[in-house]
Parts: structure tokens; C-alpha cells; sequence
């Protein structure tokens, strides 16, 4: 489904990846991890077409996005959960929600099915994104990006700073849309949690791949995350 090979990105003249390649495939949940400031954030914004590549490829189900404005890749199906949420917090919960909505697929989000995955949204659709709290805002941004109906889910830090309580109902809410058969790129920093979810995890270390593998390699080597996960 997600073919990235070899890429290497910049910001003006600073690199940032070198060589990154990464693969999801249809139905499938894939973790990326790393410290702070390793190039995750970096990884999603060129797969987005945020920023472009100076070298690789980058290709979503036979459609390469490297050159491509970033609004190719939401047509072609990647729906991004970005980091710090981003709504728009002078629409309401119910606008912010259709706002970016498209009809696809065999069985198309609505806002019906957003409600029931979201009961907390239902109660406060006519809020504004400014009035939600930060786990609500989180519940917002994945109700947003799943009303593009995306055929890949990308989540940058899935539940930084967000309350116990909330953290477990994203967890939720995640491994609901796997079973469905959702593919979903997931950034975090719950190891524990990520295990129990995805099927594979990638490891980058200063904008290098180091690590690659299952959850039962991950867990049965402790290693591996103290070397590149431990603060």
C-alpha cells in the first residue's frame, strides 16, 4: 500500500532523514518509534507532501506523492492525525467534522459512525474546537481525519500529554479500526501499547531506520529499547 524508499529530507540545508524507507501494507498497523528529534514528525510531512524529498520514492498504491502537492496524498487516500491536533477551533465540533469530509469506499464514515466511535464528540458537537479539552480535541482530529474515509491512517503522537483515562479510549478506538481492517501508521511513545496493537514496528534513530520486527521481538529483547526508546 505505502512503498517509501530510500528518501532523504532537509530542512534548508540541515538533513534530517538519510535513506528512510518504510512499508505498510493493506489491513496493517505499523508502529513508528524513536526518541525526540529523530525525524518521525520529518518522516509523516514528507509522506504527506509537506516537505519533498530530495532523493527516494515515495509511492501509495501504484501513485507516486514525491513532487506532489500535499493535497495529492489526501485524495489518494492518507488521512493524517498531525501532532498538536491542529482543529479549527472556531468551527464547531459538527463542522469541524465536515469540513473535510468525502464520500468512499464500500462503507463510507459519516457522522453517525463517528458518534458512536466518539460518544463524548456526539455531546459536544455544537461546542467550538476552541472549548474542547486536549483528549476531546485528540477524539476530534481522528474523528476529522477518518471522515476522508482514508485508506491509510497516519497518527503523529497519538496521545502525548493526554490523561490516562483519554489514552486508553484512543487505544480503543485504534484497535476497533484495526479490526475493521483499517491500515494505520501510529507514532507514540507507549511502547507497551503499541506492542499490543500493531503487527510491525519501525526504529529510527537520527533519521537513520536501526530496527525493524515484530511485537515478540520488541518485547523479548529489552535491549532495544533501552538503546533507542529510553530517555
Amino acid at each position: 500500500m505505502l512503498d517509501v524508499e530510500g528518501i532523504d529530507t532537509f530542512y534548508g540545508t540541515s538533513q534530517v532523514l538519510f535513506g528512510f524507507s518504510l512499508h505498510v501494507g493493506a489491513g496493517e498497523v505499523v508502529t513508528l518509534m524513536g526518541r525526540n528529534g529523530m525525524g518521525k514528525t520529518t518522516a509523516v510531512k514528507s509522506i504527506m507532501g509537506i516537505l519533498k524529498p530530495r532523493a527516494g520514492r515515495i509511492d501509495f498504491e501504484g501513485q507516486a506523492l514525491v513532487g506532489r502537492p500535499a493535497y495529492a496524498a489526501a485524495r489518494a487516500g492518507l488521512g493524517l492525525v498531525p501532532e498538536g491536533r491542529q482543529v479549527f477551533p472556531t468551527l464547531s465540533v459538527e463542522e469541524n467534522l465536515v469540513a473535510t469530509g468525502i464520500r468512499r469506499g464500500e462503507r463510507p464514515w459519516t457522522l453517525e459512525r463517528i458518534w458512536e466511535l466518539f460518544p463524548r464528540l456526539a455531546e459536544r458537537r455544537r461546542n467550538l474546537g476552541s472549548q474542547l479539552s486536549g483528549g476531546e480535541q485528540q477524539m476530534l482530529a481522528i474523528g476529522r481525519a477518518l471522515m476522508t474515509n482514508p485508506r491509510l491512517l497516519i497518527l503523529d503522537e497519538a496521545t502525548e500529554g493526554l490523561a490516562p483515562l483519554i489514552r486508553a479510549e484512543i487505544w480503543r478506538c485504534l484497535d476497533a479500526l484495526k479490526e475493521e481492517g483499517q491500515a494505520i501508521l501510529v507514532i507514540d511513545k507507549n511502547v507497551r501499547a503499541l506492542i499490543a496493537l500493531a503487527t510491525r514496528h519501525v526504529i529510527i534513530e537520527k533519521g537513520r531506520v536501526v530496527w525493524t520486527g515484530d511485537g515478540a521481538q520488541l518485547a523479548a529483547d529489552p535491549s532495544i529499547s533501552e538503546r533507542y526508546l529510553g530517555v
